[in-house]
């Protein structure tokens, strides 16, 4: 007879298992957990026989996986509201970045800030990100754009997901601007990227993985696949920020080095889709950005779909271009800007956002032998997790079996 370290009953789940339909519904159901990990689940009525060392009954609370947010900027320095301000009076974000502004001005307020700073500012955003709900995070570089700031940024995000019950993934975003020191010579930056930073941030296993930014007045795709071909060598999987503000064949690029996502893909062309149709590559939209930006031009969300290509969401939490510090919300803002479904946002923030940090094998979804990472929500129906605005309706939230504090 199993002995479970611990036994959820009288729960309502979405267990989001991929093909399941109708969020994969299970009507008063059950989960047990041992080991941090989930050892059985499903309908009530069919528990085996069994102890456990603690039963908690959830009285029909729905039971979601709990969300992930594959895409975050939260370390960095600095506040940029005054861009937002000129943003809403006409000026261009690339007009922005061109003069100076954009991501540079957050670099200088990076590199002036201390780790203890930088730790303590990006641990509020992190709690925000926990009340709802979020147990996986990932985390950039690419405001230091220096070897040493750029693995204080890294360091920063160890630190994280060290002194909190949060899962951090940390990404090498090195390539995310031209520093004002290489401003006319940026290969000689992705030199120093491929040269010295991978090499660094592997060496201290710093990074989880490696991003670029693929557009005109950042990096162009000659220079990002170098960078790739960089950190592939040293076995780190890549990402990329792709076809954001134009079409720069970002997608494809993605797609031919088999990167975990493809990020953003407004302008993505429909040979881009097609290629990450061939690839295993992930789309992550991120409306807050699209919001922020006031864009127009909608990612190719039918044709993602039609090519059966995983779409998660994200924040994009970061000062400039997506100020945005809830999971939640980016699920609210995919459904009005995007047209996604609820079902669609919350796989979003689960099993395709676990797919898109290369998790998938051990959570985003709710069925034996996954990490019992589980969200407890009041809610009356899941679709309500991108309905309503401005409520914080987690009720609970476990990592790994055990409890967090939300507070």
């Amino acid at each position: 007879m199993p002995a479970w370290d611990l036994l959820l009953t009288d729960a309502r789940i979405a267990t989001m298992q991929r093909g399941a339909a109708n969020y994969g519904t299970i009507e008063d159901g059950a989960i047990a957990i041992t080991g941090g990990s989930v050892a059985w689940l499903g309908a009530r009525v069919d528990l085996p026989d069994a102890t456990a060392k603690e039963t908690r009954s959830l009285s029909g609370h729905w039971v979601t996986p709990a969300l992930i947010d594959c895409h975050t900027h939260l370390v960095f320095g600095g506040d940029r509201s005054a861009e937002f301000e000129q943003r809403l009076q006409g000026v261009s974000y690339e007009e922005i970045a061109r003069s100076g502004g954009g991501i540079l001005s957050t670099v200088h307020a990076t590199r002036a800030a201390s780790h203890d700073e930088l730790f303590a500012s990006a641990m509020r955003r992190l709690r925000l990100l926990a009340a709802d709900g979020v147990a996986t995070v990932e985390i950039k570089s690419g405001y230091g754009l220096d070897v040493e700031n750029e693995l204080k940024m890294l360091e920063v995000a160890r630190n994280l997901g060290d002194t909190t019950e949060l899962t951090v993934c940390t990404t090498l975003l090195a390539a995310h601007a031209v520093p004002p020191e290489f401003t006319a010579n940026s290969d000689g930056y992705v030199d120093l990227i491929c040269e010295q930073l991978i090499p660094a941030a592997a060496e201290r296993r710093l990074a989880d993985a490696v991003d670029a930014y693929c557009e005109s007045f950042a990096f162009s795709p000659k220079q990002i696949a170098k960078v790739f071909q960089t950190a592939q060598s040293f076995s780190l999987p890549v990402k990329l920020h792709a076809d954001q503000l134009s079409d720069g064949n970002g997608a494809a690029l993605a797609a031919r080095f088999n990167a975990l996502s493809a990020d953003h893909l407004e302008y993505t062309s429909r040979e881009g889709v097609a290629a990450m149709g061939k690839s295993e590559t992930a789309a992550v939209l991120l409306p807050g950005a699209f919001l922020t930006l006031n864009e127009s031009r909608q990612p190719p969300v039918d044709e993602l779909r039609s090519h059966g290509i995983p779409i998660a969401i994200a924040t994009d939490c970061n000062p400039g271009t997506s100020p945005l510090c809830s999971i939640r919300e980016a699920m609210a803002l995919a459904c009005r800007l995007f047209k996604l479904t609820p079902e669609e946002c919350l796989a979003g923030v689960t099993r395709e956002a676990a797919l898109a940090l290369g998790l998938d094998a051990d959570r985003g979804t709710l069925e034996t032998g996954k990490r019992a990472d589980i969200a407890i929500w009041d809610i009356d129906h899941p679709r309500e997790l991108s309905y309503w605005l401005g409520v914080r309706p987690l009720s609970g939230l476990l990592i790994s079996g055990l409890g967090v504090s939300l507070t």
